[in-house]
């Protein structure tokens, strides 16, 4: 797997997982593999895929059975498709403020748009993208 510079490599171990969990290659309730295996196919140090794999129990794509390995839980495809599409609004929004803050001080002078307004955006996004 060549890794991308401008992302952690945790991330896109993560992706590269949750890929995996999408295109079925990995079904509900399989085993992964262990954090050593994968650090060896991917050519990574085990902590880095312990990372991912902590990460991916946080958000409830995997479980952990003590003793016996990492599993993808029952909900796994569900929650992957909710954790990127989370990803995506997330993007989206950061994107989409960048471009309002640019138009406002290209086109506006400050003094037109009200601290509460923009409280009332910040706001709104924040409970609409929640982990």
């Amino acid at each position: 797997m060549e890794f991308n510079a401008n992302k952690a490599i945790y991330l896109q171990i993560a992706e590269y997982v949750c890929d995996h969990i999408l295109m079925e290659t990995w079904k509900t309730n399989d085993k992964l593999p262990s954090v050593r295996e994968l650090a060896v196919q991917l050519e990574v140090n085990p902590n880095t895929v312990m990372r991912t794999y902590d990460m991916l129990q946080q958000k409830e794509i995997i479980a952990n059975k003590r003793g016996i390995g990492f599993f993808l839980t029952g909900d796994s495809v569900r929650n992957v498709k909710s954790y990127r599409k989370i990803f995506f609004w997330k993007r989206i929004f950061h994107c989409s403020f960048g471009i309002f803050i640019y138009w406002k001080s290209v086109y506006l002078n400050w003094s037109n748009v009200t601290d509460s307004l923009l409280n009332r955006i910040l706001i709104k996004m924040n409970h609409e993208i929640k982990y």
